[in-house]
């Protein structure tokens, strides 16, 4: 009896680690670690990015000067300018397929 009651614990359990495991759409990740400094539109008008003088991601000029591999950097480890922390790297929080879903999702704002 106790090992069948163990049994359907578990297995309730199963579902609950698939879910977690599973990777989130590029637009969440922008809002939930993005959008605070670089706003929802990509163009950095924030309080943050203001005074960060962040770039406007749906400039052409500035979409064209950025390379993947550049982005890719930044947002798995983070920016630093002058020996100070300007962004935290996402690495521990999203993953490589995540990172480049996430750049593909910031092409996507260029107008």
């Amino acid at each position: 009896m106790k090992i069948t009651h163990a049994l359907a614990f578990f297995s309730l359990l199963l579902p609950l680690g698939a879910v977690s495991g599973h990777a989130a759409p590029a637009s969440e990740n922008w809002e939930n670690f993005c959008a605070k400094c670089h706003a929802a539109d990509g163009t950095g008008a924030t309080k943050i990015g203001k005074k960060l003088k962040l770039k406007d991601y749906t400039d052409a000029k500035v979409q064209d000067a950025l390379k993947d591999d550049v982005l890719i950097k930044a947002i798995a480890d983070g920016v630093s300018e002058g020996g100070k922390e300007k962004m935290k790297g996402f690495k521990d929080a999203m993953s490589e397929a995540e990172i480049k879903d996430l750049v593909a999702h910031i092409r996507k704002m260029k107008k």
